[in-house]
């Protein structure tokens, strides 16, 4: 019986999994982007990136691995600096980048894209969220007040709540790809380039919020 977890934790893996997913971030912008573009698949492949960060912060987080919490703690301000430069990047590519629409089937009805066709954005997203300093923050402060009324007792629990997690995220961006790609044929080449558009300045905002943050820290000018 020592080797089966503790039967609400998953629910509430699957819980946590989900409200660290839906929140509007550069992340959940980048993935929503990718899922209008490329369609389900190419917002299934963004998802996964973001789902195999969040688990990888999770699996930190529920092991109580403290040299990690302190790290993060300490280079806080590096990590977030980082990952502003980092956003910035992806937002000035995907502003001036030309929009690239797949369809759901090519023209002489051969069949359509698949997973292994995006597999590059998954990296790209993972990126995204482990450099996210909001992202594992906020895991870490979910895990500590989850443990208050939902013991995490052996590396069965840890793994068990760990995998919840990624099983909430993904259900989300299966959801919401699967509900862009039903509406996404409605989309002209020059809206998808204006949704480009906006999500690039959406993204370059997060990461100069992200970057004038860390300076006005190191010039006193913040708290």
């Amino acid at each position: 019986m020592e080797f089966l977890p503790n039967p609400l934790i998953i629910p509430v893996g699957v819980i946590i999994g989900i409200l660290v997913a839906a929140p509007v971030g550069p992340v959940n912008v980048l993935c929503i982007q990718r899922a209008i573009e490329r369609g389900f698949w190419g917002g299934i492949a963004a998802g996964l990136g973001a789902m195999l960060g969040d688990g990888f912060i999770a699996l930190c987080a529920a092991l109580g691995v403290g040299a990690i919490s302190g790290a993060v703690t300490y280079y806080r301000l590096s990590i977030q600096f980082v990952g502003g430069l980092v956003l910035m990047a992806f937002a000035l590519k995907l502003y001036f980048a030309a929009p690239r629409f797949v369809p759901v089937v090519t023209s002489d009805g051969a069949q359509k894209e698949t997973l292994r066709d995006f597999v590059w954005d998954i990296p790209q997203t993972f990126l995204l969220t482990i450099t996210n300093p909001g992202a594992v923050l906020g895991l870490f402060a979910i895990f500590g007040a989850v443990s208050t009324f939902v013991e995490v007792s052996s590396y069965v629990d840890a793994l068990t709540i760990v995998a919840a997690v990624m099983g909430g995220s993904l259900a989300w961006w299966v959801g919401l790809s699967h509900l862009i790609g039903r509406f996404r044929h409605l989309l002209s080449e020059g809206r998808l380039r204006l949704i480009n558009q906006i999500a690039g300045l959406l993204l370059l905002g997060f990461g100069v919020l992200l970057v004038g943050e860390v300076i006005g820290k190191k010039l006193g000018l913040l708290p």
